[in-house]
């Protein structure tokens, strides 16, 4: 029997933020990339790396934060980035000011294949606004992120420099992903704690055209590179 969220949604939905960039002279000034979720001492935000800007435009003050709905308004929060793991494409974002509620991470390395999930965010991002939607998911299978193909001469030089840096295992939920949903917390339907993070650049690039032509496959980096990445200073 699939688990009642409804309990534990608007939970997690307090946790859930859009992770992005404010500019004054821009319109719009606020804008979100992706999807992040606060944890520990609820200063703290997790999202992919690969939402976070790799540079800022300084000249027109820009600043990186995350982005908070607020009744019908959008309030952003800066955020400093003290952390980046690139391998595992997570990063750590630091707020100021008051604390937000957080979610506690879990043992992934206790999820079982078979396991029912869910997971929130912002599926189109900045198209469908700061709306989070939740799906349930199951993991479907724990699967090395780059797999060998059976003859070694179909491997493109993408896969050949991924196989060569790295291999660690994701996991793999039969559920449909979006750009914004890259960084949204993976969890316990039933407790709201998080098992993984939602992750759209390894199924694009690596796996599969999940991204533009959506087949019901996503890939979750495990929780456990979180707890990694936030020992990092």
């Amino acid at each position: 029997m699939a688990a009642d969220l409804t309990a534990v949604i608007p939970v997690v939905k307090r946790s859930v933020v859009g992770v992005g960039t404010f500019e004054r002279t821009r319109s719009p000034s606020t804008v979100f990339f992706g999807t992040g979720f606060v944890v520990g001492d609820g200063l703290s935000v997790i999202t992919n790396a690969h939402v976070v800007p790799e540079k800022l435009d300084e000249a027109h003050m820009e600043q990186l934060g995350i982005v908070i709905g607020d009744g019908d308004m959008v309030r952003f929060r800066p955020a400093q980035l003290v952390a980046r793991d690139t391998e595992h494409d997570l990063a750590h974002l630091r707020l100021s000011g008051p604390p937000l509620p957080a979610l506690k991470l879990g043992d992934s390395d206790g999820v079982l294949e078979g396991q029912g999930l869910a997971y929130t965010g912002y599926p189109l991002g900045m198209v469908l606004g700061l709306h989070a939607a939740t799906h349930r998911a199951t993991l479907a299978a724990v699967t090395p992120i780059v797999m060998p193909s059976l003859n070694s001469r179909k491997l493109d030089p993408r896969q050949v420099v991924q196989l060569q840096r790295s291999s660690f295992d994701i996991f793999q939920l039969d559920g449909t992903a979006y750009p914004g949903n890259s960084g949204s917390p993976v969890y316990d339907p039933a407790s709201g704690e998080v098992w993984g993070v939602i992750n759209a650049v390894f199924v694009k690039g690596l796996k599969e055209s999940a991204i533009s032509n959506p087949s019901g496959i996503t890939y979750a980096v495990p929780v456990k590179y979180v707890k990694n990445l936030m020992q990092q200073k």
